[in-house]
């Protein structure tokens, strides 16, 4: 249950995000747009432009591969009961921070860890430049998605609870999936209808589910202990195993 609620609001937040995407990315897809091969028309081949997003959403997957299943093996190694409980408060407590971002209640808290990143890959993105093939637009999508957005890398917090791999990629493709449609419509130059298809109350739907999914990752024993009828509907929220 805490898992579709997770993935629905990294959804909503994809969808939600289009100014922000656009603030922060809207420059480079203008100058992506000059630096990519054209067509003989002199336009932008629309097959490089999905490349660019096809890499940016893999980058994204990657991302939540690597920390997922980082801390699933952390927790495999200390499975214990000491340390169940305190990730099942850790987790909560980052589902209500990503609730607050959603929210815009609080700033994105990942922009200090992704500018360090980015400082590294930003040359490597530089050498990929002109985009004249699709692996050359793949490749430099995948050093793009490592920009540092507070977004992508507080959504990055959400796919760390996961605890494995299969579910960190899933969140961080959903919201990357949901950052698409905005990205492609800037990358053909229209910028205003593209902050006009961002859902107006997609953040605050996001906030609520996100919301609700702290409350019952904290309230999951003890609903098992009261309500023991809820598990035969519910097993995976009701376990006392996070």
């Amino acid at each position: 249950m805490t898992g579709l609620l997770t993935l629905s609001a990294a959804l909503l937040l994809g969808l939600a995000a289009s100014g922000h995407c656009l603030a922060m990315c809207g420059g480079i897809t203008a100058a992506l747009g000059m630096a990519t091969a054209k067509d003989a028309r002199g336009r932008t081949r629309p097959v490089l432009l999905v490349g660019y997003q096809v890499g940016r959403i893999s980058s994204y997957m990657l991302a939540g591969v690597l920390v997922a299943s980082a801390l699933g093996a952390l927790v495999g190694l200390l499975d214990i009961e000491a340390v169940r409980r305190t990730l099942r408060v850790l987790t909560a407590l980052v589902l209500l921070l990503t609730a607050l971002v959603a929210f815009g209640g609080l700033r994105e808290p990942g922009r200090v860890i992704g500018g360090n990143v980015w400082r590294h890959l930003a040359p490597v993105g530089r050498k990929l430049l002109p985009v004249s093939s699709l692996p050359r637009a793949i490749a430099f999508g995948m050093v793009w998605g490592w920009m540092p957005c507070g977004l992508v890398y507080t959504v990055l917090l959400l796919a760390t609870v996961q605890q494995d791999a299969a579910s960190g990629a899933a969140t961080m493709l959903v919201f990357g999936l949901g950052t698409v449609p905005a990205m492609l419509i800037a990358a053909f130059g229209a910028h205003r209808l593209a902050r006009f298809a961002a859902l107006p109350h997609a953040r605050y739907i996001a906030g609520a589910m996100l919301l609700l999914a702290a409350i019952l990752t904290c309230a999951a024993p003890w609903m098992e202990h009261a309500m023991p009828s809820l598990y035969a509907w519910l097993p995976m929220l009701c376990s006392t195993r996070i």
